[in-house]
């Protein structure tokens, strides 16, 4: 029976870019049922209610479905995975020296963290106000995403915490990253601190196989790595549950509204996104095609112009499509 995917192209460059993906999917035979749902700024501003509840029912019935944060918060998508993959060289922006293999992958814990909106504005607006933003973390949540890391590293695992100066969140994670570590000895471990990280990262991303962190820094790190690669346009990402096997993948990029609706915006993000939801789904040699085939055009310089190209958004889609079927 096929899979049946919920489709949210929302606001933006998503309408552009997830057709784009949806298009190489079907070039690559993925036996897939899509279901288009109508979540975006309009319907809101004409509802005043983000996911209505029978959307979100439909939506939490697919096998795989995607809006941002209710979805990750209320399917329990803890584990964001951000990888970063040079294609071409010259997509780099540090020296040619500096361009060794660059294959990484950026675990962030999804559902914990400043992102869960505990805290408050107090005396709001006057010259006394306070503001207090919450930094939650879990011994499940923490263990549990430490625990995803170690399970898909080829040579290490990096964790990368700010323990020096958040004493009570990092000394938890501390806690359980050697609780964790020590069960998987054949594994190579280091601890940075995020700072030391974001330098090591511009040294030489290269000497990086896994990093896991917190929610937080997970996200701005990950926008740093694929700025080191090519740019947000081409960086994907998957937000899943390795239990329930529900997952969320998207493009990180955003509507990019200054470029949307001009065929400028970049469908390479969505459509690795894509790949990383069919690998998710057991099938490695068709993520493994659609990547080669990224590769390919991007190394023929047949994509759009952040990344070297002329073509248009659904141009480079037919570049992808084009190595695909040949």
């Amino acid at each position: 029976m096929p899979k049946h995917i919920a489709v949210l192209p929302c606001d933006g460059a998503g309408k552009e870019v997830v057709p784009e993906a949806i298009k190489v999917l079907r070039a690559a035979g993925a036996d897939f049922e899509f279901e288009e749902f109508d979540v975006n700024a309009d319907a809101y501003l004409r509802t005043g209610v983000a996911i209505p509840d029978d959307t979100w029912k439909q939506i939490a019935s697919a096998d795989l479905a995607g809006v941002l944060l209710r979805l990750r918060f209320e399917l329990d998508l803890y584990v964001n995975l951000r990888p970063a993959r040079l294609y071409d060289d010259r997509l780099s922006p540090l020296r040619r020296e500096d361009r060794r293999q660059v294959d990484l992958m950026i675990v962030r814990e999804n559902t914990e963290g400043l992102y869960v909106g505990m805290g408050g504005r107090f005396k709001r607006g006057t010259d006394q106000e306070v503001a207090i933003q919450e930094d939650l973390n879990t011994y499940l949540g923490v263990t549990r995403i430490i625990e995803h890391a170690f399970g898909i590293a080829k040579r290490e695992v990096v964790m990368i915490d700010k323990s020096n100066a958040m004493t009570f969140a990092g000394g938890l994670w501390q806690e359980r990253w050697k609780a964790v570590a020590a069960a998987h000895p054949k594994v190579k471990t280091r601890h940075l601190l995020v700072d030391a990280a974001a330098m090591q990262l511009v040294k030489d991303p290269s000497q990086f196989d896994v990093i896991v962190t917190g929610n937080l820094f997970g996200d701005i790190l990950s926008d740093l790595t694929a700025e080191l690669v090519g740019g947000m346009g081409i960086a994907p990402s998957a937000n899943i549950n390795p239990s329930s096997g529900r997952g969320l993948f998207e493009p990180v990029h955003g509507t990019a509204p200054d470029i949307a609706g001009k065929g400028l915006v970049n469908p390479v993000g969505a459509i690795l996104s894509a790949a990383m939801m069919v690998r998710h789904l057991g099938v490695p040699e068709m993520a493994d095609a659609i990547e080669g085939a990224v590769e390919s055009a991007i190394r023929a310089r047949e994509c759009t112009r952040d990344i070297g190209g002329e073509l248009s958004t659904s141009q480079g889609g037919d570049a992808i499509v084009k190595r695909l079927r040949d």
